[in-house]
């Protein structure tokens, strides 16, 4: 369990690079999430207390000052201590630019955790991000800069690693992933992403079975049925209409892949989840009225 506050925008207004949602949240003793994958980048800062965050047999015991990277579709999980539960604030960003703004400050696929000691700084941005409730065109814009604010604190003491030293399969799988996040819903296929990468389709599938134990097919469709999950739980589009934005123009076609990662048709989730997740987002908004009354470092 834990006592969050949690803002979260379903329609941004920005493509290049924006916020998703961000929170702040008083762990209780062994709270944990996961093992999950996220469909955005996540940031995680520790305001106090410990916990751990693992990623496969990679394990980080991370505590007060220190923050970690959640990377889209990467399996994760992280737990609060059963002794000093932790603390943390988080925010959620996306968009075509996102990767490089994740170099500006430092981290990849190999480096996912750091240190930062400006973090009463990083606190007052996230508790000013969760006054802005509202989706209008100025509250958009603030939280936007507000997102710019929190990069631009965190680069103030992380040195920034040059990718250079990333090996060529890992950029081709980045680069890829990159594509297919921002072009799933255009109908692409293996063909469209090895061309704009500039390899072969093998060697395509070489490389990511290499590096993720997946094809770049099963990774596609993997990726189309997370975003599927997530429309048909948070809106209230047809099922026609969350399939074509997930790049299916053959609904059935979608319904059977659907089903065949899931184990139901997309209507039978929709009613199995939407009630679930909009009733904790309502709770959500709600507690964030308490905010108000915090006082504020």
């Amino acid at each position: 369990m834990e006592d969050s506050y949690v803002l979260q925008l379903l329609k941004p207004k920005f493509k290049e690079f924006y916020l998703c949602f961000c929170g702040y949240a008083d762990c209780k003793p062994l709270h944990s999430y996961g093992p999950a994958t996220r469909a955005s980048y996540i940031i995680h800062y520790i305001i106090k207390g410990r916990g751990i965050y693992q990623i496969g047999e990679r394990k980080y015991h991370l505590s007060e000052g220190q923050g970690f990277l959640i990377e889209p579709e990467v399996l994760t999980f992280y737990q609060a201590d059963k002794d000093d539960p932790w603390t943390y604030l988080w925010i959620g960003f996306d968009g075509s630019g996102a990767r490089r703004r994740i170099g500006d400050i430092g981290l990849n696929s190999r480096q996912l955790t750091f240190q930062c000691s400006y973090g009463e700084e990083l606190k007052a941005i996230v508790l000013d991000m969760l006054k802005h409730i509202q989706s209008t065109t100025s509250n958009l814009y603030y939280l936007q800069g507000m997102l710019y604010q929190f990069f631009s604190v965190l680069t103030r003491d992380i040195m920034v690693d040059s990718l250079e030293d990333e090996s060529k399969e890992n950029r081709y799988v980045m680069e890829a992933i990159d594509y297919i996040r921002n072009h799933y819903s255009d109908g692409i296929g293996v063909e469209d992403i090895a061309k704009a990468i500039h390899v072969s389709r093998n060697y395509l599938y070489m490389v990511f079975k290499n590096k993720l134990d997946l094809s770049p097919k099963e990774f596609l469709t993997d990726f189309r049925i997370s975003r599927a999950k997530e429309q048909l739980a948070l809106t209230e589009l047809s099922i026609e209409q969350v399939a074509a934005s997930c790049g299916y123009q053959n609904t059935l076609v979608f319904s059977r892949a659907f089903k065949q990662g899931l184990g139901v048709p997309p209507s039978q989730y929709r009613k199995e989840q939407r009630k679930e997740v909009k009733d904790s987002l309502i709770a959500g908004q709600k507690e964030l009225e308490n905010i108000k009354h915090m006082k504020y470092i």
